[in-house]
């Protein structure tokens, strides 16, 4: 095993706000260990949405957003290294760990439900209650590091861990089955390029929305049909509605999505994109007997089946571009302007 620093590398988040909030910092202390804990020595870390939320305070609902700015509702501690999507090497575990997990390759769970080999009540989220993947090291729960055998590059399986559970989650949760029609907004983001690729391994017909210079880049991961954004969405749904709405959008046209679901429907959503205000008619609801799914926490062996498909090669990955993880300022500008396909991936180097 080689000898590892007092320091690290790293990005901090120092307080809610701008760019200038994020400072590349080349002297924060090494993590400690506990002892149900692994290192890992991080060489690749996806961008995501709640890295930009977190970061503005956009999930705070009060006017003082330092007070409940955290992903759980509650203040954040900072400083704070964000980051859940990682995939890297481990170099040390905790004295209830095995040696022999030294070494091995690993994609970090993101929904984290044991801390400092303390298991937590309400789960947490990597990159936001406590430190994540952008530095050069990182540590988390034995548990929630998944060995991957792949033939991937670490950027491609950097690009899984968040969007792809955060899919895989939202299609369990709606219990969506072979032949079922399928409507995903925001299909060309992280999470809804995943929900497309996973809902056809489950046999669904897929219909996603897009922007017109997406729609051929949607179709080649399998999509059946892709939509427009600004289209007529209950004419199309007239003659065949759908069985599952999965949402990453709400926004203005969010009552929609309730009118083209079956009787019995199911509506998961676990984003909200174009505005978390929307309205509802609970008629609608009642009277069609939807049912309404909030998706977060990670569902029992959801992470666990989607390292089996990473591992089968039932999905691949869509990464756009990558960065320096010194380039985090541009990367989260250029993710901000929703012009790429898939992922953004920062990269580290071993030093």
């Amino acid at each position: 095993m080689k000898s590892l620093p007092n320091e690290m590398y790293g990005v901090q988040l120092t307080k809610h706000g701008d760019l200038d909030a994020l400072t590349f910092n080349e002297n924060i202390p090494l993590p400690t260990l506990s002892d149900n804990d692994v290192l890992i020595e991080v060489r690749a870390a996806g961008v995501n949405n709640t890295d930009l939320n977190t970061r503005k305070g956009w999930y705070s609902k009060g006017d003082n957003n330092a007070e409940d700015a955290g992903w759980a509702g509650n203040a954040l501690n900072l400083p704070l290294i964000q980051g859940a999507d990682v995939c890297g090497y481990i170099t040390a575990v905790g004295n209830n760990v095995s040696k022999e997990r030294i070494g091995e390759r690993v994609i970090i769970e993101p929904c984290l439900v044991e801390v400092d080999s303390k298991p937590l009540s309400t789960p947490w989220y990597f990159g936001s209650e406590c430190n994540g993947g952008f530095a050069q090291f990182t540590k988390v729960a034995s548990r929630h590091a998944h060995a991957v055998n792949s033939t991937m590059t670490d950027v491609e399986l950097a690009s899984f861990p968040c969007s792809y559970s955060t899919a895989e989650n939202m299609l369990h949760r709606a219990n969506v089955k072979t032949g079922e029609r399928v409507f995903i907004t925001g299909a060309s983001g992280g999470v809804g390029s995943a929900a497309v690729q996973l809902a056809k391994a489950r046999g669904a017909y897929v219909v996603a929305v897009t922007s017109e210079q997406k729609q051929s880049a949607i179709q080649a991961l399998g999509a059946d049909k892709t939509v427009l954004r600004d289209e007529d969405w209950q004419h199309m749904a007239e003659s065949e509605p759908f069985d599952v709405v999965i949402d990453l959008v709400a926004g203005p046209r969010w009552p929609e999505l309730l009118e083209i679901l079956k009787p019995f429907g199911r509506y998961a959503t676990s984003g909200a994109i174009a505005g978390h205000d929307v309205s509802l008619d609970v008629r609608t609801l009642y009277l069609k007997d939807l049912t309404l799914l909030g998706c977060t926490i990670l569902g029992h062996d959801v992470f666990a089946n989607l390292v089996k498909h990473i591992e089968a090669g039932n999905i691949k990955p869509l990464v756009s571009s990558t960065f320096p993880l010194s380039e985090i300022h541009q990367a989260q500008q250029e993710f901000e302007q929703k012009k790429h396909i898939g992922k953004m991936v920062l990269t580290l180097q071993p030093k």
